[in-house]
């Protein structure tokens, strides 16, 4: 089970392709783009955060435009922020069982109120070793919208953990020039944006 401290939400909803958690606090949140994990089935399942929306707890209620700062409305109205939630989508990219990474969908999709967390480096650098989980992305191209956007986010974000070096890349460029069908305009104008990161 994963422990809470590492933790920062739970499942809410849950398939075999793609669950949604909720964040416990609702400021503290994944990033766009970034891997998290939830421990399920004695299994560690593989998320990649595709989606994020902030709301009301309460349907009754919705969030005002005072015209004031997050510090003028935490002074003088803080109990506005007790009703708010973060709940974020992820895809399952795959997930590991036995000390082996599979990156295919797992055979059950993640319980819910199992606890979310991010991955660490070493787990990082363990679950990008092979990049057989692009398949798995543009698999879900009409549940995700702008697979380039999250693309580019996954990589920001190995790029910053130091796990993506240039031979990584350079096989992760290739990989999508096969999973694109070569579309030669695509990857040139995707290139373009990698290398402004």
């Amino acid at each position: 089970m994963k422990n809470k401290e590492n933790c920062l939400g739970e499942v809410i909803e849950s398939s075999l392709s793609s669950w949604k958690g909720q964040c416990w606090d609702w400021d503290e949140v994944p990033s766009f783009g970034s891997v998290v994990s939830t421990e399920s089935h004695d299994r560690e399942i593989f998320g990649l955060v595709y989606a994020i929306e902030t709301g009301s707890l309460d349907p009754s209620r919705t969030p005002f435009a005072y015209q004031k700062t997050e510090q003028e409305l935490l002074a003088e109205q803080p109990q506005i922020f007790e009703f708010l939630k973060t709940t974020f989508s992820c895809l399952t990219l795959g997930y590991k069982e036995k000390e082996k990474i599979h990156h295919v969908l797992a055979p059950k999709p993640p319980k819910i109120h199992s606890f979310i967390g991010l991955l660490n480096k070493e787990a990082s650098k363990e679950f990008f070793a092979k990049q057989s989980y692009l398949q798995l992305i543009f698999g879900h191209e009409s549940l995700l919208g702008n697979i380039d956007e999250l693309l580019l986010a996954l990589i920001s974000h190995a790029r910053n953990q130091e796990i993506l070096d240039e031979d990584a890349l350079a096989e992760l460029i290739q990989n999508l020039s096969l999973l694109t069908g070569n579309d030669y305009r695509r990857l040139k104008l995707f290139l373009q944006r990698v290398e402004a990161l």
